[in-house]
């Protein structure tokens, strides 16, 4: 197995990951150590792209933010070396970033910086093979997405072929806060569990630690992005509110 699923195996709790786009303020960094000191198991890193294919309105903001400011592959990187927590790191991105990156540069550099799982979420698992050998080789756990609509016989292959967890989409669409937690996110992830033993995390959709508290009773835990990601943008506080999910979760 890998080290991301050993060390979410191994928290014995509903497993919470709060995701913060890189590059997004000067002190960007500052949320990711908010995040843990608050509870995160893991902190999902997003790495700006500009034609963003699930990233909704409040995401997507904030990539365009990030853009701006100069932000690149290299300099979220550049940025992740001086992470000081002990929890994993996870990225998030495209894969024309990493295409134009090149597969072993890419991989080698997010082991380099200690960042432990990869989610490509563009990236067909029919198309998969060449960059998840490559990062499995450097450490580095490739995430394979889940949707509502995925057939019950491509979920079984989307569940074997993922490393780290299965990253579980709640809803159909991009990631956004909703007022009501979609009957979907509960529904993929009995799927999923019924055919993994891997962590399923259920991510898109989650919006309040009260539906994260509701999903975990079906899954092993939650991502959360645009709570997290309206919250800097507001200039609140995320250790604040990633406690009030972590409350919620338990643990």
């Amino acid at each position: 197995m890998t080290a991301l699923i050993d060390s979410l195996r191994e928290t014995g709790r509903p497993i919470l990951i709060p995701y913060v786009t890189g590059g997004v303020t000067e002190n960007w960094m500052d949320h990711v150590h908010a995040a843990v000191h608050a509870g995160a198991d893991a902190v999902e890193i997003g790495i700006p792209f500009s034609d963003p294919v699930i990233d909704g309105p409040v995401i997507q903001a904030a990539s365009v933010q990030a853009l701006e400011r100069g932000t690149t592959p290299d300099t979220v990187l550049r940025d992740l070396a001086s992470y000081r927590g002990a929890v994993p790191l996870v990225v998030m991105t495209y894969y024309n970033l990493v295409h134009r990156y090149g597969h072993d540069a890419f991989a080698r550099r997010l082991a380099d910086v200690g960042v432990t799982g990869a989610v490509l979420a563009d990236l067909p698992i029919e198309e998969s093979a060449e960059w998840t050998e490559t990062a499995d080789a450097s450490g580095v756990a490739t995430v394979q997405i889940a949707a509502p609509s995925t057939p019950d016989g491509r979920l079984a292959e989307v569940c074997e072929r993922s490393r780290g967890f299965v990253y579980a989409m709640g809803v159909m669409g991009v990631t956004g806060e909703r007022a009501v937690l979609a009957d979907s996110a509960c529904a993929i992830a009995r799927r999923a569990k019924a055919v993994t033993d891997k962590p399923v995390l259920v991510g898109v959709g989650v919006s309040t630690p009260e539906n994260a508290a509701t999903v975990a009773e079906h899954a092993d835990g939650v991502i959360i992005g645009a709570p997290v990601m309206r919250r800097i943008a507001e200039g609140g506080s995320v250790r604040e509110l990633v406690g009030r999910f972590r409350v919620a979760l338990g643990g």
